[in-house]
């Protein structure tokens, strides 16, 4: 066993749904209904960061608008306008929409199709952002906010420039790239503002793989791991935009959508041998000294115990699977439990009194 620090409270609801290649579907939004987009799932993201414009020569307004975002005949629009807007005291020439998942998890498979809007100066995203970045405006700051970007990581699924129509490009950020991006892949995939195609990432311990229509073209699987290659040990969240640059003002533009068919999120099953979710018990919960395990099988089993900000607290292997697991170095507080068992994966919480 290895202790890192203490913490407090994390927790990740998991909603079991259907399985694909051995996982399962803990996350979706499948946009099968009409009008404003789901709150319980989605934080839209409108607060200027420096008060007066976004990043990257970005220069529309995110609105929290219908007009911006919004849910019809079956998929999600991300609308991007050519409109006078003021807000925050600023006044800018085109709107848009920038959601925040309010999901997050470690490790998995995303999976998001989409059509992307047309147009020089139109720049679509599918992404996620390490749940602890120090970013006001966004859905996990207040909570989690501890973390400056790069150090957070952020993996860039899709992003599609307007003035390289249908080249799909696919980055990593972190401590040891980030001043221009170096880990970086992509390519021309035929009508992607015509037709829908499914966006995926495959993010494991180990690498990040990268796909369109089941066609992989960048895998980010650094050589050595630490804090300078790979913040992608802690939780991240999803985000949708549609971010408009300077040189879309000369063009025709008035307005276009990233328009999204579903948003999936597949999580490894613990299911060797006789374990499954529904027969797991962990014992005595809440423990004041140590914790064991009932109905799992027999064999092998690595642990990792977080805090509230996704941090790695403790960290073992038990080889009688049962347990124990000694909790007395842990403050009184609400943890959570990681299971894994080759490339099955299992979380829960645990109580500390």
């Amino acid at each position: 066993m290895r202790i890192i620090k203490e913490g407090l409270l994390f927790l990740t609801v998991f909603h079991l749904g259907i399985s694909s290649n051995g996982q399962t579907l803990v996350w979706s939004d499948e946009f099968d209904y009409t009008g404003a987009i789901d709150s319980e799932k989605w934080h839209h993201q409108t607060l200027l960061p420096n008060g007066q414009s976004w990043y990257n020569g970005e220069i529309q307004h995110y609105t929290n608008r219908i007009e911006n975002s919004f849910v019809s005949d079956g998929t999600l629009k991300i609308m991007a306008i050519r409109e006078n807007f003021t807000q925050q005291g600023v006044t800018k020439e085109f709107t848009s929409a920038r959601l925040n998942s309010k999901f997050a998890f470690t490790y998995g498979r995303v999976e998001v199709r989409a059509r992307l809007p047309f147009g020089v100066g139109t720049w679509p995203a599918i992404w996620t952002l390490g749940q602890n970045i120090t970013e006001p405006g966004g859905y996990f700051y207040s909570e989690f906010g501890t973390t400056p970007w790069p150090a957070c990581g952020e993996i860039d699924i899709m992003e599609h420039w307007g003035m390289n129509q249908d080249y799909i490009s696919s980055a990593t950020h972190t401590p040891s790239s980030y001043g221009g991006t170096v880990n970086v892949g992509g390519r021309f995939v035929d009508n992607v503002s015509t037709e829908f195609h499914v966006y995926r990432l495959e993010w494991s311990e180990t690498r990040l793989i990268f796909s369109v229509d089941n066609q992989v073209h960048y895998i980010y699987e650094p050589s050595e791991q630490n804090m300078e290659t790979w913040p992608f040990d802690l939780n991240q969240y999803i985000l949708l935009n549609v971010a408009i640059l300077p040189d879309i003002i000369p063009t025709g533009f008035t307005q276009d959508a990233m328009e999204i068919d579903y948003v999936r999120v597949y999580q490894n099953n613990l299911n060797s041998g006789q374990t499954n979710r529904e027969n797991l018990r962990i014992y005595p919960n809440p423990s004041a000294e140590s914790i064991s395990l009932i109905g799992v099988h027999d064999g092998p089993l690595n642990y990792r115990i977080l805090n509230s900000l996704g941090q790695l607290l403790m960290e073992g292997r038990l080889h009688q699977s049962k347990g124990p697991i000694d909790v007395r170095e842990l403050s009184a507080g609400v943890y959570f439990l990681e299971l894994t068992t080759g490339q099955n994966h299992f979380s829960t919480k645990i109580v500390k009194k």
